[in-house]
């Protein structure tokens, strides 16, 4: 496993050459239990990176302290070149720059959007608040995203219970997208829809990065999904990065039996569930 000697965090770089994301040594502990262990990330300007692994692996808590939603216990988390916990958190003003370069994408769009807001408003309302704009401009805006994720402009009225899964995920993007960030966080975000939706959503997802630039994040415990819309693959177990390296590669000829077993656990044509050996699979390279 290739590992990248962690950067002093007091070293602020905001050239346009920084990396979209920049992880080093984190790391969260809760009480005696570890977890996340000293994960490493490099996410590049408007690359894609998939963190998958199975549910505990500690992806989904990485996640949520690069989206602020946790602090860690040690590490670093740089976003375009600065120091994502170096402000204190109160300082409102800071909250919002950073929001305004990473937004997040939960896997339940239904419990993300605010049941009593429509369409429309829960856009504004994101809109007006982080670049304010008011009246037409704002108007134009807010029609914008719809037309970006893909929805009709009739669907701005709707409240989220008129609307499919596949519909609310458009409209959680859109939100996500309304401050035109540099990196989308996806968090397991098509993992509650239907597959067909799920190939649309993709679709759309593929289309926004080629258009928009935005980096994406995606974290998943699908291997079947990572081919389509990431560039980059880490592999996580127990907390730490157990494998790393370009998609094609990691999921063609993979070096870690923890990698190994994730892809033969993968359901296709004429598959047989495979008996783990616990104590080789959780096993960590050093």
């Amino acid at each position: 496993m290739n590992r990248t000697t962690p950067q002093d965090a007091a070293t602020e770089d905001t050239s346009t050459d920084a990396p979209a994301l920049e992880v080093r040594g984190l790391r969260k502990t809760f009480g005696d239990f570890t977890a996340v262990d000293g994960v490493d990330l490099t996410l590049p300007q408007g690359g894609s990176l998939a963190v998958v692994g199975e549910s505990g692996s500690g992806k989904t808590t990485t996640a949520r302290m690069i989206a602020g939603l946790e602090t860690p216990t040690a590490g670093s988390v740089r976003l375009n070149g600065r120091e994502r916990f170096a402000a204190p958190r109160s300082r409102g003003a800071a909250r919002r720059q950073f929001a305004q370069e990473i937004q997040m994408v939960f896997q339940d769009p239904y419990a993300s959007l605010d049941r009593r807001q429509r369409v429309r408003d829960c856009l504004s309302e994101v809109v007006a608040l982080h670049t304010g704009l008011r009246g037409s401009e704002l108007d134009a805006r807010v029609g914008e995203l719809i037309d970006q994720v893909g929805l009709d402009a009739r669907q701005a009225g709707s409240l989220p219970r008129a609307l499919s899964g596949g519909q609310r995920q458009r409209v959680a993007i859109a939100r996500a997208l309304a401050v035109r960030p540099r990196v989308l966080l996806l968090d397991e975000a098509i993992a509650a829809l239907d597959v067909s939706v799920q190939a649309q959503i993709l679709s759309l997802l593929r289309s926004i990065r080629e258009n928009s630039g935005v980096a994406y994040l995606f974290i998943t415990h699908d291997l079947g999904v990572v081919r389509h819309v990431c560039e980059d693959i880490v592999v996580m177990n127990q907390g730490r990065i157990v494998e790393r390296g370009p998609v094609s590669s990691v999921l063609t000829e993979p070096q870690h039996p923890y990698t190994r077993d994730l892809l033969a656990s993968v359901p296709r044509l004429g598959w047989k569930p495979v008996r783990r050996d616990h104590a080789r699979t959780l096993a960590v390279e050093e």
